[in-house]
């Protein structure tokens, strides 16, 4: 007796003996939904191979925390992945886990900078503003005014897992061109400013300390010339590093989370640099 499969299919699907035919409709509507969803835009944003140049130069260079190898992302203004680098001789050299943990960072920089379009009728940042993943922390903590926010914008597990592990970290790294999401609230995070001050994305590093993954960071972006942020308004006091890590957490007297004179501060690590040597940002 002849054996029927039945599988599940949308009704627009009609099974005719051993094949199926697409309604013209339900073809119609198939490409309504491609069309709906945005084709990634990473031109003008480096390529994996200038990440991966940057990355390698700047873990050279930035010796403090571990001195560890690293892992580091690029997403675009719309949060899609664009590239995805590692530094060592192969990707078993970094902590696995902070592949991902760079991609959320890079997609917390990208989130939570604004540049000049953000101001109209009164409202807005007039020069912008830019926020790193290290200003954060303090903000986040029981009693901070963003509280929370840790929790919000998860980070897409279908996303960070997918495809063949042996490509990450190349050019063909499954998380290129989806959109991983995420938010963090530790350094290594930092918005991306192309000249004229104006935000194109962001780039997120992980492997080390905090402190350590901010300062590699910044020397990334530093390296990939997406740093024009002179005149864009920060919370780290200092004009020529807006977005800085700030160190000015105290002890709390009740116990618990430490203070943080400015609402923005990040513990200090082990083997801490000096926030004041990384480079000043560009006009």
């Amino acid at each position: 007796m002849k054996q029927v499969l039945h599988i599940a299919v949308p009704a627009a699907v009609v099974l005719l003996g051993a094949g199926f035919l697409v309604s013209r409709k339900a073809t119609a509507q198939a490409a309504s939904v491609a069309a709906a969803i945005p084709v990634p835009q990473c031109s003008g944003l480096p390529t994996q191979a200038e990440l991966a140049a940057a990355l390698e130069s700047a873990t050279v260079t930035e010796t403090s925390g571990l001195n560890n190898q690293m892992w580091a992302t690029i997403v675009n203004r719309d949060g899609f992945v664009c590239a995805v680098a590692f530094s060592g001789v192969n990707r078993a050299a970094q902590w696995p886990g902070s592949r991902d943990i760079a991609a959320q960072k890079a997609n917390t920089g990208n989130a939570f900078c604004l540049d000049s379009s953000s101001f109209s009728n009164g409202s807005g940042q007039p020069n912008g503003l830019a926020l790193s993943s290290a200003n954060l922390y303090s903000a986040v903590q029981p009693g901070g005014s963003l509280f929370g926010l840790q929790h919000s914008n998860p980070i897409d597990p279908t996303v960070a897992y997918l495809g063949n592990p042996a490509l990450e970290g190349t050019a063909n790294d499954p998380m290129v061109g989806q959109r991983i999401g995420g938010v963090n609230v530790f350094g290594g995070g930092l918005g991306l400013y192309a000249a004229g001050q104006v935000v194109v994305g962001g780039v997120g590093v992980s492997g080390d300390t905090a402190c350590a993954d901010h300062f590699i960071a910044w020397r990334v972006r530093h390296a990939l010339g997406l740093d024009h942020l002179a005149g864009v308004a920060g919370v780290s006091g200092d004009s020529a590093h807006p977005d800085n890590i700030i160190f000015d957490i105290t002890p709390n007297p009740n116990g618990g989370t430490g203070i943080s004179a400015g609402g923005f501060g990040h513990p200090t690590c082990i083997n801490t640099g000096n926030p004041a040597s990384l480079p000043a940002v560009q006009p």
